[in-house]
């Protein structure tokens, strides 16, 4: 059997970019498998979805040591790919460091338009929509120091609608732009990753 990546999700909240993670596994995602789900909030309905996908979950709280607590939980799973999935806590050089071109993230815009810091949930599409744009998205970019600073993998453009409030807005971006280019882009990192750590296993037979 040819090997996988095995995949960590990191979650803060409900859990929908999880969900459509967990909807894509063994059709759009075949070349990684996720393994952990942490969360920093223990009461996070992310946590409940993992669970009824039986997935292993975990909770790391924030505080002192929170990097090297979070690379100690992924190791124990020997995790290879980290996907940020609304995960709203800032990730620190220990744990970038430790997993350098292996985390990605999705953003609720067309980077490098409203991103960085303090741009996250209903504030990016509130920002866009006071600006006037016509079209927004959702970006997949690898995760470094700067926050939404590290290289695109992958984006998708969603109209802006007369009428819009950030939450109508919010809500079709996930659908159009989010959901879809999230697992297309895991599935890009994970393959990436098993072609260059595990070889060309093109000709193995299972």
């Amino acid at each position: 059997m040819l090997k996988q990546a095995r995949i960590a999700v990191l979650v803060s909240g409900g859990g929908t970019n999880l969900q459509a993670l967990i909807d894509a596994q063994g059709t759009v995602i075949t070349s990684g498998k996720i393994e952990l789900v942490v969360s920093n909030k223990p009461g996070a309905y992310a946590l409940t979805r993992a669970a009824n996908a039986g997935i292993p979950t975990a909770v790391v709280l924030g505080g002192e040591d929170f990097d090297r607590r979070l690379v100690d939980t992924l190791k124990n799973c020997d995790i290879d790919i980290v996907v940020l999935a609304g995960f709203m806590s800032i990730l620190g050089e220990t744990f970038i460091n430790e997993y350098e071109g292996r985390i990605i993230n999705v953003h609720p815009s067309l980077i490098p338009s409203f991103c960085g810091k303090g741009f996250y949930g209903l504030r990016v599409h509130k920002a866009a929509l006071e600006y006037g744009v016509k079209v927004t998205g959702a970006t997949v970019h690898y995760v470094n120091a700067i926050p939404d600073g590290g290289k695109i993998i992958m984006q998708k453009a969603v109209e802006v609608k007369d009428g819009d409030t950030p939450e109508v807005l919010q809500r079709r971006v996930m659908e159009e732009a989010e959901w879809v280019i999230l697992p297309q882009a895991c599935e890009y990192v994970c393959s990436d990753f098993c072609s260059k750590v595990c070889g060309d296993q093109s000709g193995e037979k299972d």
